[in-house]
């Protein structure tokens, strides 16, 4: 049995969490922390959990006594509260973006700010289990993918002998709660609602999240060109992913065969026939995935789906914790959440 903690614990990704961690056969929930709603307890702020406890203000002391901490702060809020954590012995697992790039400088351009620490930079494992199972099970800091590089990296890392460069196109539809809690112009119900919309049309901050983790997995450097959107639903990524091989046409009977070899032991991808819809990963930790050759033009799509609050975040992260400390993998995520 170990003891998890999460910092900010009261966002989307910090109520699924908790709602996942309360029912993990291997976890006791520690401390509980929230800037907002401090004094409250988890009922109060979120009555369809059932969990016994309340949040608290946060301080290091208060998380001395985790075995792991899950921080779910926003980018450039997070490495410091990360280091501390790191420095008085606690594994960590963050949420936010802070760690996920390898280049530090590339936090300014990306992030708006100077990442103080290049030495847990360094050092950050990128939480994506497909692909680095083996150096997640000794880390001390694993940095939780964002939600649409995950979609995108499960759905292309099968073909990744196939690319020669690029580009990859990445057309992703999200729900409202990828945004976040906090309600804005951008999010509010009567904005969204019989609406669909393109955002962040160019230079979205996960390409480089993209075509890092792409160009690690081909040995090259990748061009990715990212579009996401905004749907009227409240949780839920699908992705569109295009692609042209450099061997040319296999056919979409060897695709499929190709896929479904890569992902055969992997508990939580799954390559299907049909086109899959986001109803079929609502509230679970699965990548459900098929893929198509469109002969006329010489493309290979991909359409991948998660749902972005669990498989591209805190499913995700507790498939982590999983891996770190010895559990069956799929420990606490075997229920919609």
């Amino acid at each position: 049995m170990i003891t998890a903690g999460i910092v900010g614990a009261t966002g989307y990704t910090g109520a699924v969490l908790t709602d996942i961690l309360a029912e993990h056969p291997d976890v006791r929930l520690g401390a509980l922390t929230s800037r907002s709603y401090a004094g409250r307890t988890v009922t109060d702020v979120f009555p369809r959990l059932r969990v016994d406890g309340g949040y608290t203000e946060y301080s290091d002391e208060k998380m001395a006594g985790s075995d792991v901490v899950f921080v779910c702060y926003p980018h450039a809020q997070s490495h410091p509260v990360v280091a501390r954590l790191i420095a008085q012995g606690c594994r960590v697992v963050d949420l936010s973006a802070d760690f996920r790039l390898k280049d530090p400088t590339a936090y300014l351009t990306w992030y708006g700010f100077e990442h103080p620490r290049s030495d847990l930079v360094a050092e950050a494992v990128y939480g994506l289990p497909e692909a680095y199972r083996e150096q997640i099970r000794t880390a001390r800091l694993v940095a939780n993918p964002g939600c649409y590089p995950t979609s995108m990296l499960l759905g292309l890392l099968p073909a990744a002998g196939d690319l020669d460069g690029g580009p990859v196109i990445v057309d992703s539809k999200s729900g409202v709660s990828g945004a976040g809690r906090t309600p804005s112009d951008k999010t509010h119900f009567c904005n969204v609602t019989g609406d669909f919309r393109a955002y962040s049309e160019v230079g979205h901050r996960h390409t480089s999240e993209m075509v890092q983790e792409l160009s690690s997995a081909v040995g090259m450097q990748m061009s990715v060109s990212f579009t996401p959107h905004l749907l009227p639903v409240d949780r839920g990524i699908l992705g569109t992913l295009y692609f042209k091989p450099k061997g040319g046409p296999l056919g979409t009977d060897a695709w499929l065969d190709k896929y479904r070899s890569f992902y055969e032991d992997e508990p939580f991808v799954e390559v299907c026939a049909h086109a899959p819809a986001l109803s079929e990963v609502d509230g679970t930790n699965y990548c459900r995935m098929t893929v198509r050759e469109d002969a006329a033009t010489g493309l290979v799509k991909v359409f991948s789906v998660i749902d972005n609050l669990v498989k591209g975040a805190s499913g995700q992260a507790v498939q982590n914790m999983n891996i770190m400390f010895g559990f069956p993998e799929d420990a606490g995520l075997a229920r919609s959440v």
